[in-house]
């Protein structure tokens, strides 16, 4: 039998469908596999040390760097982040969308790597703009033609890989998903992706897991089993054993991976270099 781990998590910097404000260009998912009395013990000394409750924000006050670096120490080993820029998400998310078949392995070590296109058309942003536009499908029931106009009035035409994309392609992809084909991954949801990535992260070695997240209305029950089944297909045994959402507010682990999360998404040189140990840039598609 493989050996199993629980692991809690949560995420700072995840906007909805905003995915190119400039003002928030990064979306950290963290993750420990700490138990509830070791998560509770870290926060009651945090506590003690400010004798009031701490924030993420609060500890990176330069004040607060002892407590900030006692914390990132004593997390060594039992922590991780994975780091998505959400611009190279969205630039990856037009190839695979649109000149690919549906996977849950999109924007994971499963999927193909776009970065050389990733690069050509990052600092594109009317077309990247154009792109969200045309995707955000929630309460859509008809195809926007003229969302579709803009996209192709917008892309760029010295980039050979999206040569091949017809209109045709474009409206029968838009078509499922206004429709809410249940196997066509969300393209503007990046909680997805990340999910997969820490779920990989944490099995290496052939460990089940049992998730505890924090509640976010992106994993809802029906991606988080396609994705787990798409996983199971894959390695072996199958990487997620569970998922389950709480409230932040009633699990210590998921408040130290809130303050972790909140911390990484702090890009500075000198934070980068206290957070090496933990983090990891987003396979393939969205690498910071």
């Amino acid at each position: 039998m493989s050996a199993a781990v629980e692991i809690a998590c949560d995420e700072s910097g995840f906007s909805g469908t905003n995915l190119l404000d400039p003002a928030s260009p990064v979306i950290t998912h963290a993750s420990v596999d700490l138990d509830v009395p070791a998560a509770a013990e870290l926060i009651g000394v945090l506590g003690h040390r400010r004798r009031s409750e701490y924030k993420s924000n609060q500890l990176l006050r330069p004040e607060q760097r002892p407590a900030l670096e006692w914390l990132l120490e004593e997390l060594r080993g039992h922590a991780h982040v994975h780091l998505i820029d959400k611009t190279a998400y969205v630039a990856a998310r037009v190839l695979e969308l649109f000149t690919e078949e549906p996977s849950y392995g999109w924007g994971t070590s499963f999927g193909t790597d776009h970065s050389g296109v990733v690069d050509l058309l990052r600092h594109r942003t009317a077309f990247l703009a154009a792109f969200v536009d045309l995707t955000r499908t929630k309460r859509v029931r008809l195809m926007d033609h003229a969302a579709v106009d803009r996209f192709f009035a917008t892309m760029p035409t010295d980039v050979p890989a999206l040569r091949a994309l017809t209109r045709a392609r474009v409206e029968l992809v838009m078509q499922r998903l206004i429709d809410e084909d249940p196997e066509l991954p969300p393209p503007l949801e990046p909680l997805v992706p990340a999910l997969a990535a820490t779920v990989l992260h944490w099995s290496a070695g052939g460990r089940s897991l049992a998730v505890v997240h924090d509640e976010q209305s992106a994993l809802t029950p029906g991606r988080v089993a396609r994705l787990g089944a798409f996983l199971a297909a894959r390695v072996h045994p199958p990487p997620l054993r569970s998922f389950v959402q709480v409230d932040s507010r009633d699990d210590p682990r998921v408040q130290v991976a809130d303050f972790l999360a909140g911390i990484a998404r702090r890009r500075t040189p000198d934070l980068d270099v206290l957070l090496e140990p933990y983090t990891c840039a987003a396979t393939n598609s969205s690498q910071v």
